[in-house]
């Protein structure tokens, strides 16, 4: 499968909130920035399908909206249910942020052993 970068938001857009969400080939997807990063989550929470768009950044974590999950934003882990919310690669160029949506890095059914 070939890697395919697809511009999604701009970075004026994104930092005015630190968090935005936007649609992407039918998929929602949620952009977070911290720490001067931009991470990219499916916006639909693997619990009960709120979107994360609508949570909280506090200490390097998404908190969800419904049940108070907290996903790492490097890794989409969910410490306390050993899950991992769906995230993908982001680049930023100049102020364009960019995702590639064929390559997930986080599965939703596995811990720590699926992200090594």
């Amino acid at each position: 499968m070939t890697t395919q970068w697809i511009a999604v938001a701009s970075t004026k857009d994104l930092t005015r909130r630190r968090k935005l969400r936007v649609e992407v080939d039918g998929r929602a997807i949620a952009l977070f920035e911290a720490a001067g990063r931009v991470y990219a989550f499916a916006d639909s929470c693997i619990h009960q399908d709120r979107s994360l768009a609508k949570g909280t950044l506090l200490h390097g974590k998404v908190i969800c909206p419904g049940h108070q999950w907290q996903f790492d934003l490097e890794t989409g882990y969910e410490e306390s249910q050993d899950l991992c919310q769906p995230t993908y690669p982001v680049r930023v160029e100049g102020e364009t942020i960019y995702v590639n949506l064929t390559a997930p890095l986080g599965a939703v059914t596995a811990g720590r052993e699926a992200q090594a």
